[in-house]
């Protein structure tokens, strides 16, 4: 459930990673840390998961494959996560959404394709409803767009949701760190239900890829098939893998991200001529 959205695994080698991080500094004071690496078009922007960060492995394999490809890549920590400034339990799906179009206008030009993971992948929709001359195409791993309301409340019992109304918060358990719980704010439910998107047609128009694990315990494959139904444009297509976790972060996972993203950049690149009448 709640406890693996992050979608991502732990970092792995901080030191070198916190000698190149990039800060870029909002007019509010906040800094989010960031990787960007210049190259050909269209860029690759990646959207991490819930308390995840941008060291995480499917970050970092992309990252390598678009060194490797000399496209311009960009992974950042939205505020609250990683090396960012403010702190997690203050934060929003709406306040993430607008750390990452912070983070898309300053740092990228031109075309990019959005890669969410988990909650990444109900950020890369909002961001993509905001800018779509600039959003060329999305892929998704295991998205999980109204997760706080579907995932969480929903699933919330009855003493959860009391300790939630009467503190403001509740801690849940984290799959990741057992000393360390996740804190669930009042805040993180109620502004979740503003940037609802499964409820109502989702108008986007570029090419959509999913790839969902049919073993997910935390996001329900069918949540693939309700972001499909949702989105108005005909270019989407669900990539589903038989023993695949919500992570999706094994060798044969990485692979399968690294080969989707080729694919799709050549589809967006090189679109098939229509047929002729």
């Amino acid at each position: 459930m709640a406890n693996q959205l992050s979608g991502g695994a732990p970092a792995r080698d901080m030191t070198s990673e916190i000698q190149k991080t990039q800060f870029l500094e909002l007019s509010n004071g906040v800094k989010i840390a960031y990787h960007h690496s210049p190259g050909i078009s269209p860029g690759v922007v990646f959207l991490g998961g819930f308390k995840s960060d941008m060291t995480g492995s499917k970050a970092m394999a992309l990252d390598t494959h678009c060194s490797k490809e000399g496209r311009a890549f960009l992974r950042f920590d939205y505020q609250g996560h990683g090396q960012s400034s403010g702190n997690f339990v203050d934060g929003s799906i709406g306040q993430w959404a607008a750390d990452a179009i912070s983070a898309f206008d300053h740092l990228t030009q031109g075309p990019q394709i959005l890669v969410g993971s988990s909650m990444g992948g109900w950020i890369m929709l909002l961001m993509a409803l905001q800018r779509p001359s600039r959003v060329a195409g999305l892929i998704g791993l295991a998205a999980a767009p109204d997760f706080t309301e579907d995932l969480m409340w929903d699933a919330f019992t009855d003493n959860q949701r009391s300790a939630i109304e009467v503190n403001g918060k509740l801690e849940i358990p984290n799959c990741y760190d057992d000393e360390a719980p996740y804190t669930i704010s009042r805040h993180l439910i109620e502004e979740g239900r503003n940037q609802l998107l499964l409820r109502d047609a989702i108008d986007l128009k570029m090419p959509v890829r999913l790839i969902q694990g049919m073993q997910d315990e935390d996001v329900p494959w069918q949540t693939a098939h309700r972001i499909m139904d949702q989105i108005s444009g005909p270019d989407v297509e669900v990539q589903f893998v038989k023993d695949g976790d919500h992570r999706l972060s094994r060798p044969q996972d990485l692979r399968r991200l690294c080969c989707t993203l080729d694919g799709f950049v050549e589809h967006i690149v090189n679109p098939a001529l229509p047929a002729e009448s």
